[in-house]
């Protein structure tokens, strides 16, 4: 049997759709799975066990529904036996369509479930892992009782106990840490833990908004800017040789937590229950909590400009939840 994955379109969505490839696997054990990923994430698709041949798919190169149609059309000569579409979107309902394959699986939404001969109620107020797991379980009428969200890091760098990595970048600036809240947090880390150095990780394009956050804090000879200076892998394989990763609701938290490392996520607009790292060891989830508009789940904030969910959380909840994991001066 032969199996195509139409794998999420974001970095932490494809982190926590590595359940679901696992499930698959166990589902069909004699099956050769492949998927096809956003371009700019390939990097990450050589981690996820389970996955035999991957097909980066790049928007620019494809455009619109034409451009999906185009892409899907190339693999039908894989004769895939099953389409599993975890995005929700026409443009990747087309693309499988397009690859003629036997049964083609996602939910019913945005029209595309025409074009699909299982499609499934998408489940509300559940965890993305287990919304994904959903459709699995809907197409083959079997529980699934195995549940791991893990990405493969091989010959793993030991800890070092001196390294914690910072990320307060999000694509969405609801749950992007305001530039004085993250110098505020920034020096009272720096101050508490002396012996630690402090490395940012993120995209190239948030390096400048690192570097806003640097230009106002003490103690610069421990702290780093590392945005946009490794590759996905060498990000993951970072994060393993890291003491902890303390972040904001972003793809690095999946990311951190989906390697063992134990991970401090500083949320803000978005919902924990439904896209919190799924991992529970190691995982402390912080909020400020006493807004009544919070989670808004919106990427910007309406009300306040600047998330004041984000500028109020407790910074010495956050040196508290550290200080399990890091030696104190």
């Amino acid at each position: 049997m032969k199996i195509l994955i139409r794998l999420p379109n974001w970095l932490g969505d494809v982190v926590m759709s590595t359940a679901f490839v696992n499930a698959v696997r166990q589902s069909y054990p004699n099956a050769s799975i492949d998927a096809i990923i956003k371009k700019e994430l390939s990097g990450i698709a050589a981690l996820i066990p389970g996955l035999n041949t991957v097909y980066p798919f790049s928007k620019q190169e494809y455009k619109g529904l034409s451009g999906a149609f185009r892409f899907g059309k190339k693999l039908k000569a894989e004769k895939y036996d099953l389409f599993f579409n975890l995005p929700t979107s026409l443009s990747s309902t087309v693309m499988g369509w397009a690859t003629g394959a036997g049964k083609r699986i996602g939910f019913t939404t945005e029209g595309g479930f025409l074009l699909l001969t299982n499609s499934y109620q998408k489940p509300v107020n559940i965890h993305r892992v287990d919304e994904y797991l959903s459709l699995l379980e809907q197409f083959t009428g079997k529980k699934i009782t195995d549940k791991s969200v893990k990405l493969n890091i091989e010959n793993a760098s030991p800890v070092n106990n001196k390294q914690v990595l910072v990320n307060f970048n999000s694509e969405a600036s609801s749950r992007r840490m305001p530039v004085e809240k993250a110098q505020t947090i920034l020096n009272l880390l720096t101050s508490t833990f002396k012996n630690i150095d402090f490395k940012f990780v993120g995209s190239p394009k948030e390096a400048a908004f690192i570097e806003q956050i640097m230009d106002g804090v003490q103690n610069k000879e421990r702290i780093q800017n590392l945005a946009g200076k490794t590759n996905l892998p060498g990000l993951c394989s970072l994060m393993t040789s890291s003491a902890a990763v303390l972040t904001t609701d972003s793809g690095p938290a999946h990311l951190a937590n989906s390697v063992g490392t134990p991970t401090i996520v500083l949320f803000g607009a978005g919902n924990e229950h439904n896209t919190a790292p799924y991992n529970k060891q190691n995982l402390h989830i912080l909020r400020y909590g006493k807004l009544s508009c919070e989670p808004c789940v919106k990427n910007t904030c309406k009300l306040y400009t600047i998330p004041k969910c984000m500028q109020l959380i407790d910074e010495l909840l956050i040196i508290d939840t550290l200080s399990l994991y890091l030696p104190h001066a």
